[in-house]
């Protein structure tokens, strides 16, 4: 049996969470009040859906907004309703082969969908379609910190390919800084960008937790020490945030 003591002391306790309730009751609107507020901070409220489709639509609207250039060659864009068109001669663009997708914006993966999209096992046994329904997949396509505007014809021979540096000759298209090893299978884009495709690179990987070649981790750890930001990377990593509910810190710690 218990002695006096315990029944003592479990009454009390009895008796003070009877109060707290009590105490909570009175003030439950209060409280709810606080919650709320708490989590408005603490989570990101957004409308977006991250995928694709979704994605584009989104960066149509930011690109609108501020008009900056294309991102391999640094080629003026202008918005005919949600279609991009690339003034190839304010550039000096000269087009190598497919002077339709030359002439348009396209969105290109930085880290190409085939370099994420491969380590899931959706495009192991059916390639990109068979992810169509893959929430993770559709998450990385989706990213917008992965996504830039691109001339067409130069993200169509970009491809897959990774990044690396094997020339100091530019001829392919015209005046623009981007080379294009076919044989090799690797891209070269122009200094002015690097920084933003390392950061990008790492981004993914440390969000998504990909795997990244020894070489492309060394190639990407170099440049983003060599490429600080620019102020239009800072505002559209901020921007960016505000959509999709997170900033890529690869910057964000560079632009504070």
């Amino acid at each position: 049996m218990l002695n006096g003591v315990k029944r003592h002391k479990i009454l009390y306790f009895k008796f003070l969470i009877l109060y707290k309730i009590r105490l909570l009751e009175k003030h439950e609107d209060i409280i709810m009040k606080i919650v709320i507020v708490f989590l408005m901070v603490i989570l990101p409220i957004s409308s977006f859906a991250q995928n694709f489709s979704s994605a584009k639509k989104e960066l149509i609207k930011l690109y609108t907004t501020y008009p900056e250039k294309e991102f391999y060659c640094d080629c003026p864009i202008h918005w005919e309703n949600k279609k991009g068109v690339v003034d190839l001669a304010a550039c000096g663009y000269k087009v190598r082969k497919n002077s339709e997708r030359a002439k348009r914006i396209e969105w290109e993966h930085v880290m190409p969908a085939y370099h994420f999209g491969h380590q899931l096992l959706c495009w192991q046994n059916g390639g990109r379609n068979n992810c169509k329904s893959d929430k993770r997949f559709n998450l990385m396509e989706g990213d917008l910190h992965n996504l830039q505007p691109a001339i067409g014809e130069v993200n169509g021979d970009r491809s897959n390919f990774g990044y690396s540096l094997f020339t100091n000759t530019f001829k392919q298209y015209g005046q623009c800084q981007m080379a294009i090893d076919f044989k090799n299978r690797t891209a070269q884009p122009r200094q002015q960008i690097r920084g933003i495709i390392a950061r990008t690179y790492l981004y993914m990987e440390n969000r998504y937790k990909l795997s990244l070649s020894k070489q492309d981790k060394n190639l990407m750890d170099a440049w983003n020490k060599l490429y600080p930001p620019s102020k239009w990377e800072c505002k559209r990593n901020k921007i960016i945030e505000s959509i999709q509910g997170n900033d890529n810190p690869y910057i964000t710690k560079h632009c504070q």
